[in-house]
């Protein structure tokens, strides 16, 4: 396991973005904890939602004057591969699961976990499948709090892959997922809890470009600044549809030939599947020259994101699953109008005709698509409603809020367990 060293952050720079009520409590609470040795673990420090988020809760966190370490595991090509088959058959996909997979598996977090055989933390916060089963190497005689956070649409999984991961998540003192809809009824986990997603409105990704500057920016890549752009920014990965976003455009620019298509991804290296995906894409694409597909393997950081999303007449996220969608509130920040699936946590975000467009088929999404194009009122209105829903719901300061509560009530023994009958009513907690 390697730690990760995160660049400072400040809760001043954040108080122009927060309600002076959270700004206190994010303070009180972490007094309260200032003694308290906190970890976090997962899977890669780059690339996908998960690292983006912990370089942004992490630092703020440390800067509020908690004692905590970012830890990544260690995992070769082959439990990469593995795991990013845990994560598709637990968001539904269909498959066996085969005892070669399960061997690799155990291999590896047993392998992470005698690397951990010396800590000492007070709390551990586990994100995601690849590393849910190091507690099950570690839990005995420990006083930690082990906390596992599901960052996926767990809604209909594989039973096989649920049933195999679930051994290990009734284990911990705590589970967090993003939405009630995503916890199976019949499954007895200790305090359930659930916690939106965030952005960083001081990341690079999201500060305020000037639409000179953005345009600038994706021009670089063969981008019209003068004409018209669609734009998605996701893994690329059957989940996120990059097939059926080509299927919109083609669609959208029948009726609207000037239209332009950028398709925007982050390579991660816990998801080998991506580099065939893209093939896929390229495939796709053919040789049409409207339709840019660009990656960080050919130029794209944070700050390109950021001008692709700020620049863009409409964005996309046409997922099939999605567990929350980061991209989706980060548009919204900037005040891009955004059309989603009608999914997972893109349904926490967008709600529909007011502050963006849900969709279920690539026919209704191009529709959508040329109804923002052809009404810029409609767009204006649907700007300044994302963007005061993301300041108030989904940034990095309401996400540490959340993430301090539920410390401050596993350590005192205090606090609301969220359980399987509020998944039934659809609670969340607040």
């Amino acid at each position: 396991m390697e730690i990760v060293h995160v660049t400072p952050k400040s809760l001043h720079d954040y108080l122009p973005f927060m309600d002076d009520a959270v700004a206190a409590e994010l303070k009180s609470l972490a007094a309260e904890l200032s003694d308290a040795r906190i970890a976090m673990i997962n899977a890669t420090s780059f690339g996908g939602g998960v690292a983006e988020k912990l370089h942004s809760l992490v630092p703020l966190l440390k800067d509020l004057g908690l004692n905590l370490d970012w830890w990544v595991i260690r995992g070769s090509t082959d439990f990469y591969q593995v795991t990013k088959t845990f994560h598709n058959r637990l968001q539904g996909q269909e498959g066996e699961l085969t005892q070669t997979e399960i061997d690799i598996f155990r291999d590896y977090n047993l392998d992470n976990a005698l690397y951990m055989k010396e800590w000492d933390y007070d709390i551990i916060v586990v994100h995601d499948p690849q590393p849910v089963a190091l507690i099950n190497y570690l839990k005995q005689g420990w006083r930690t709090r082990w906390i596992w956070r599901c960052h996926i649409d767990t809604s209909t999984p594989n039973p096989a892959y649920w049933d195999f991961i679930y051994q290990y998540v009734k284990q911990y003192d705590a589970t967090i997922f993003t939405m009630p809809e995503f916890v199976n009824e019949a499954a007895q986990l200790n305090r359930l809890t659930f916690i939106t997603p965030s952005i960083d409105p001081l990341s690079t990704k999201n500060i305020l470009l000037e639409p000179d500057q953005a345009r600038s920016i994706v021009c670089r890549f063969g981008v019209d600044g003068n004409r018209p752009l669609i734009t998605q920014v996701s893994r690329f990965d059957p989940w996120k549809d990059p097939l059926g976003v080509i299927e919109v455009y083609k669609m959208v620019k029948k009726e609207y030939p000037s239209v332009q298509l950028a398709l925007v991804g982050s390579m991660a290296s816990d998801d080998p599947e991506g580099w065939d995906y893209l093939y896929h894409t390229l495939r796709r694409s053919g040789e049409d020259y409207d339709i840019k597909v660009v990656t960080n393997f050919n130029g794209v950081t944070n700050i390109e994101v950021n001008a692709f999303q700020t620049i863009s007449d409409v964005i996309l996220q046409k997922s099939l699953r999605e567990g929350f969608g980061l991209t989706v509130a980060e548009a919204l920040w900037k005040g891009t109008p955004v059309i989603g699936g009608n999914v997972g946590g893109i349904r926490r975000q967008i709600e529909d005709g007011v502050n963006g467009y849900l969709v279920e088929t690539v026919e209704e999404c191009a529709e959508k698509t040329l109804t923002l194009l052809r009404n810029p009122a409609v767009a204006k209105d649907f700007a300044a409603a994302g963007r005061e829903k993301v300041r108030r719901e989904f940034l990095t300061t309401t996400n540490a809020l959340h993430y301090l509560r539920l410390f401050r009530d596993l350590l005192n023994g205090t606090g609301e367990d969220y359980g399987a009958e509020k998944v039934k009513t659809g609670h969340l907690a607040k």
